[in-house]
């Protein structure tokens, strides 16, 4: 009796876990399918590293211009612009700009159009908790990396619920760090210029330009 009572209760558990895990699965992709909805994305955002073994609990915030796969970031005081072809770092503490060239089949190559889609590849997924934030219901969504040479040990995706946008992402790393992204402002489909993505080098007279490739 006992040991069918075990058996039982080990049959209910995997059920259970696999109707959780097609949940986050079907959640998953209803925020990719948002995402590919919109002409283009506006985000400003809080970015903290935390780790109590070494002492360092650092804040900054940042803003990102997305479109397609092009995209205008600001962060750390350094601006990068793509345009789809070429990547362009401006550094105004060095005064210099590196230029490069992108390839975006390259599967390694991480870009601001990929962050929002990330979870899509490379990772095991885990229904979570249901936060409640400011009145928003933020629906938590465990990432596993499969990569057993990942740094990071899991990842939780925070999802709002009803517009399926991503609030916050949450990285556990190994090492002891907690690094979190969250989305203090998203907006989408802004009237942007045709040249939004543009670089202009007249803007940097006494810039040195670094050109890689």
């Amino acid at each position: 009796m006992n040991k069918f009572l075990s058996m039982a209760l080990l049959l209910f558990t995997v059920v259970t876990a696999n109707a959780q895990d097609k949940k986050a699965k079907d959640l998953l992709d209803q925020v990719t399918a948002k995402v590919k909805t919109y002409q283009n994305i506006a985000i400003d955002f809080k970015y903290t590293l935390t780790n109590a073994k070494e002492n360092i609990n650092k804040e900054s915030k940042g803003n990102l211009l997305l479109e397609g796969n092009k995209y205008v970031l600001n962060f750390l005081g350094v601006t990068k612009i793509f345009d789809g072809k070429k990547s362009y770092t401006i550094v105004p503490e060095d005064e210099e700009i590196t230029i490069s060239s992108v390839n975006e089949k390259d599967e390694n190559t991480v870009t601001p159009a990929k962050m929002l889609t990330f979870f899509n590849n490379g990772y095991k997924y885990y229904w979570d908790i249901l936060q409640d934030v400011k009145g928003r219901k933020i629906q938590y969504i465990k990432l596993v990396p499969t990569n057993p040479k990942d740094p990071r040990k899991e990842v939780f995706l925070g999802i709002d619920s009803q517009t399926k946008n991503i609030y916050n992402v949450i990285e556990m790393g190994k090492n002891g760090s907690k690094t979190t992204l969250t989305v203090n402002s998203f907006k989408t489909n802004q009237p942007l210029s045709k040249n939004q993505f543009t670089f202009v080098a007249s803007k940097y007279p006494n810039y040195y330009i670094n050109k890689i490739d």
